[in-house]
C-alpha cells in the first residue's frame, strides 16, 4: 500500500506514540480523589508475618495510605519501602496505616518486610495484578503497578492521589494529606 519506506517510518511513528501513551498514562490513569476506593482483601505481610489484610476492616481504625510498587527489592521500590518505614510512627500517630501493594509473592515479601520495611508496615502480594487494575494504578502493556499512591478515608473515598516514578515525594506527600484530613477534624 505505502512504499517500503513510508511504510516502516509509519509503523514507528505509531510505535513510538503507542510507547509515549503507554509511558505518560500512569500519571493520569489512576482513581481520582473524591472516587470510592475499591475494596479488597490479599495475603500480607508484617515483619515476616503473612496475614490477611483487607481493606474495609482498615478503615475501621482510620485513613489507610495504600500506595502500589513495581517490584521488590529494585532501587526504586527500597528508596520508597525505607522512606515509608523512617515516617510509619508519624503516620500510626495520625490513625493512618499503611499498606504497600506489589506483584510480588508472599515469600519475597516476608524477605522485603523485614529487611527493607524494617518491620514497620505492612507489604501486599498482588500477582495477577487484580488490585492495581481495580486502582487504575497497572502499566499499560507491562506487567507491573505503577508507583502511585494514594491516602484512603474511613468512608472509602479517596482523598489524595501521587502517581509519579521517583519514590521521593510520595511518604512526604500523603503524610501532608493525612495530616490535613486530621486536621479538618479538629474543632
Amino acid at each position: 500500500m505505502f512504499p517500503n519506506g513510508i511504510h516502516s517510518r509509519a509503523r514507528l511513528k505509531l510505535a513510538a506514540a503507542a510507547l509515549a501513551l503507554a509511558v505518560a498514562a500512569p500519571a493520569w490513569a489512576a482513581l481520582k480523589v473524591g472516587s470510592k476506593a475499591p475494596d479488597f482483601s490479599t495475603q500480607a505481610t508484617l515483619a515476616g508475618k503473612p496475614f490477611e489484610f483487607t481493606l474495609a476492616a482498615a478503615l475501621k481504625k482510620g485513613p489507610v495510605v495504600l500506595y502500589f510498587y513495581p517490584a521488590a527489592f529494585t532501587k526504586g521500590c527500597t528508596v520508597e519501602a525505607h522512606l515509608f518505614a523512617e515516617a510509619t510512627d508519624e503516620f500510626n500517630a495520625l490513625g493512618a496505616t499503611v499498606i504497600g501493594v506489589s506483584k510480588d509473592d508472599i515469600d519475597t515479601l516476608n524477605r522485603f518486610s523485614v529487611s527493607e520495611c524494617r518491620s514497620k508496615f505492612a507489604v501486599a502480594a498482588d500477582p495477577d495484578l487484580a488490585i492495581a487494575r481495580a486502582y487504575d494504578a497497572k502499566v499499560p502493556l507491562l506487567s507491573y503497578a505503577d508507583r502511585t499512591s494514594f491516602v484512603i478515608l474511613p468512608d472509602a473515598s479517596v482523598a489524595y492521589v501521587h502517581s509519579a516514578l521517583k519514590p521521593d515525594d510520595h511518604v512526604k506527600n500523603t503524610l501532608a494529606a493525612v495530616k490535613a484530613w486530621k486536621g479538618s477534624r479538629q474543632p
